[in-house]
């Protein structure tokens, strides 16, 4: 899976973007290798964050979770 950075430079010379395919996963860093790193991390947040919510909805339902995989 291939995902876009949308990067900017901000005035104090951090910086700062987002990620476009998932415009929540949000960061910064004092480089651009940084803030990539930094929006993996934020990513892989919103990622556990969002499994966890959802698992909370289907308590004591009976459902099917299968594996897919992104190539």
């Amino acid at each position: 899976m291939n995902l876009t950075a949308i990067i900017e430079k901000s005035e104090d010379g951090w910086f700062v973007g987002q990620i476009e395919e998932f415009p929540a996963a949000i960061s910064q860093g004092k480089t651009k290798e940084e803030l990539k790193a930094n929006l993996i991390d934020a990513f892989m947040l919103l990622l556990e964050t969002n499994k966890e919510i959802t698992r909370k909805e289907f308590i004591n339902k009976r459902v099917i979770r299968e594996d897919l995989l992104f190539v």
